[in-house]
């Protein structure tokens, strides 16, 4: 039975690969027509994927945690409003 650090580790690491390959996909499928917002919206998803990145390498697994949530929440919300143009419900909450 995994104790409480490694099963947050391993869902930290699960969901870093999940939102790396979002970021990835909503930069490259932007809706023309809502550029400038679009933009605004990868830059937070970014930055707060970013942040996880750096309190995992500190050691700080809940604000890691905490931050890959909010970066996935960003590109959730884009691709939901169509700022992206995906059909991905693996990696998005996509319009119905």
């Amino acid at each position: 039975m995994k104790n409480e650090k490694d099963e947050i580790n391993d869902r930290l690491d699960k969901y870093l690969a999940l939102t790396k390959e979002a970021l990835k996909k909503a930069s490259s499928h932007i809706d023309k027509n809502k550029e400038k917002e679009s933009e605004i919206i990868l830059d937070m998803a970014q930055r707060y994927y970013d942040d996880a990145l750096y309190f995992k390498s500190k050691g700080k697994l809940l604000l890691a945690l905490s931050a890959v949530s909010y970066a996935h929440g960003w590109l959730d919300c884009g691709s939901r409003l169509g700022f992206f143009e995906v059909k991905d419900n693996k990696l998005f909450i996509t319009k119905g």
